[in-house]
């Protein structure tokens, strides 16, 4: 895959507007959404950080997607690998263009967003410094556990979701354990929808000081 290539993901960045501020936070939309969608939600989660957000290349009914699904909840493994792949390329190709701090990207992900987040930092371990997964499942079982060392992950999941069963954001949550990463999980009393609690749960979780919280980034 050349550079080029590996820009052809269309985006959205926003520079960094407050000085010294080195996070650059990667924007995932769910099923449906564009590169729009969580503009909003990462300036208030992180105020004058950078923002990247990146359209899912895949259309399911002309809805875009980061993957392919043959069912409700059943991906198609094979095209997530090739789209975890592509993105992980543009993440490295637009950090070289847009001159982003490697090992401070964070990935905010609802949904299907949050499906190929996982999926990218079980993949490829070193691309991300940490993530908010909103309403995320297991993307696949690796067969080797990767190196995710003190890595930061919130998982925020409904407990009454009926696309995303609790247990299968606890599934995920073993599985990061296992890697090495330090996971907190919040639970939001409703469905998929997010919920302001959501949103407060991933600004305390990204706001901490250093020693008072596993997810200080």
């Amino acid at each position: 895959m050349t550079p080029t290539d590996q820009l052809a993901f269309i985006h959205r960045f926003v520079p960094a507007s407050s000085p010294g501020r080195g996070e650059t936070l990667l924007l995932l939309h769910g099923t449906g959404g564009n590169e729009q969608d969580l503009l909003t939600l990462g300036q208030e989660l992180l105020p004058g950080a950078a923002l990247l957000s990146p359209r899912g290349r895949i259309l399911e009914n002309g809805m875009p997607r980061f993957f392919r699904r043959l069912a409700e909840g059943v991906f198609d493994l094979a095209d997530l690998k090739l789209q975890t792949d592509a993105l992980a390329g543009f993440v490295s190709a637009v950090s070289h263009k847009y001159g982003l701090q490697s090992g401070k990207i964070v990935a905010v992900g609802y949904s299907n967003g949050a499906n190929i987040a996982a999926s990218v930092m079980l993949t490829y371990p070193d691309v991300l410094a940490g993530a908010i997964l909103f309403r995320p499942m297991v993307p696949f079982v690796p067969t080797a556990s990767p190196s995710l060392r003190n890595v930061p992950v919130l998982l925020a999941a409904g407990r009454r979701d009926p696309i995303v069963v609790p247990e299968q954001t606890l599934a995920l949550g073993e599985i990061l354990k296992t890697a090495g990463a330090r996971v907190t999980l919040h639970w939001h009393e409703g469905g998929h929808e997010l919920g302001r609690d959501d949103i407060v749960a991933a600004k305390d979780w990204i706001h901490v000081e250093p020693g008072e919280h596993p997810g200080k980034l």
